[in-house]
């Protein structure tokens, strides 16, 4: 999904071409995420005519606010931007304006895995999750799999705190979520879509914006990392948004998450729009990153794929973790709602 008319971002000076003045500060910004809704409050460029409205752009929009939204002061405008994306040097190298070498494998390493842990995790409105507990071990690939409804998504927007989980629930190496800085959180756990959402631009321009918001630049080299990193070429750096495939611009979120240089990925059904090839080159990503040490958790509804990138697989079913096991025992399992739904997706 393109967003048009993003791209002047006056309030942060984030944007490349965007206005120098001050006027409107923060509320600018926040006009310019409300138009992506069609907020009747502001008057902005609509969506590209390509796009189409996705069921989750709110959620998207909540996410963008609340992540990327700075304060009308000034002063308050660095502490922000500092306390968003900041990343502590002890996990990967700086980056240096002045240098010109980059590497994906550098960009990544760090020193410890992060773990999350969920206990008890319940969703008390709807009741859509009931009692989900397990232990994410860092540095691997879990995949949430189970019926369409089932409450795989809901689960993966409480770890990044899209919705507000009780208490006590999810803790990320040892940490409450709820306790931390809500911005802190969706600095250290990225996410990725189903749909992916550009800004108008340049590729580099929407690689660059998370650092950008945080006073750095990222000089070509570094934004070609990040694009190694999600499989996609560094000949896409000055390439327009406009005119990329689906599978290209799911590349290009991909990278632009991993500028935020997160120690979780969630990844809610990133290829399920996406033809064999580009679901290859996401599923590579997916496995070099775990490499380079990131967690990953994601949300598939494709056996094939969890048996390919999978080190665990944790099967939900009406808001109940059934069973967690190896993509090897997709075959074993012993609850019986569990082999129901695995012998049916199996057959198709």
């Amino acid at each position: 999904m393109l967003v048009r008319g993003v791209s002047t971002m006056e309030a942060t000076k984030a944007w490349p071409g965007g206005s120098s003045a001050s006027r409107g500060g923060g509320c600018q910004f926040e006009c310019e995420i409300d138009a992506l809704a069609g907020s009747p409050g502001c008057f902005h460029p609509s969506l590209s005519e390509s796009s189409h409205r996705s069921p989750l752009l709110p959620l998207l929009l909540l996410y963008l606010r609340s992540t990327m939204a700075l304060s009308h002061s000034g002063t308050r405008d660095e502490e922000v931007r500092e306390h968003l994306l900041n990343v502590s040097d002890d996990l990967s190298g700086s980056s240096n304006p002045g240098s010109s070498s980059f590497s994906a494998s550098s960009s990544l390493r760090r020193k410890s895995f992060a773990c999350v842990s969920i206990r008890n995790l319940v969703e008390p409105k709807n009741l859509l999750l009931k009692g989900i507990s397990v232990e994410i071990s860092g540095g691997l690939v879990y995949c949430i799999i189970g019926p369409s409804g089932s409450g795989k998504s809901t689960f993966l927007r409480a770890i990044n705190r899209l919705w507000e989980p009780p208490a006590d629930t999810i803790f990320l190496d040892g940490e409450d979520i709820v306790k931390m800085d809500v911005l802190t959180v969706r600095r250290r756990i990225g996410m990725l879509f189903q749909t992916p959402m550009l800004f108008d631009g340049t590729v580099a321009d929407n690689v660059r914006y998370g650092p950008n918001l945080q006073g750095k630049t990222l000089i070509d080299s570094e934004v070609e990392g990040y694009l190694e990193q999600a499989d996609l070429d560094a000949s896409f750096v000055h390439k327009p948004v406009v005119g990329l495939s689906v599978g290209q611009a799911q590349r290009v979120a991909l990278a632009r998450t991993l500028a935020n240089k997160p120690d979780v990925l969630l990844l809610d059904e990133p290829t399920s729009a996406l033809d064999p090839i580009s679901t290859h080159h996401i599923e590579q990503s997916v496995l070099e990153l775990k490499r380079s040490g990131l967690t990953v958790i994601m949300v598939s509804h494709s056996l094939e794929q969890v048996k390919r990138i999978a080190d665990h697989v944790c099967l939900v079913v009406a808001g109940e973790l059934l069973e967690v096991f190896k993509p090897t025992e997709l075959d074993c399992a012993s609850h019986p709602r569990a082999r129901e739904y695995l012998e049916a997706a199996q057959r198709h």
